[in-house]
């Protein structure tokens, strides 16, 4: 599992997911051994972790650019606008 560790940031989120249903999968299956189960929950809470901070670094990345009132301006991702042209955080 130091795999894991060691290439957290060359793993993209994607693999990161597909790692982890795969880990899920085996787990929902049922017919692993216990110390394997251990594991396969340990590799899977990391990778769960992983794809976690990812999302995090991407969603601070983010911005979408609204014009307001002839003005381009930036604004964080997920955040909407009301009826009035001022800003509502969802």
């Amino acid at each position: 599992m130091d795999k894991l560790t060691d290439k957290n940031n060359e793993l993209k989120f994607e693999d990161a997911m597909i790692q982890l249903e795969d880990i899920v999968g085996e787990l929902e299956h049922g017919d692993v051994p216990l110390e394997k189960a251990i594991e396969l929950f340990q590799e899977g809470m990391k990778l769960s972790q992983l794809c976690s901070q990812k999302l995090e670094q991407v969603e601070r990345k983010i911005e979408m650019i609204v014009e307001e009132n002839g003005e381009l301006r930036k604004k964080p991702f997920g955040a909407t606008l009301d009826a009035n042209g001022g800003d509502i955080l969802e």
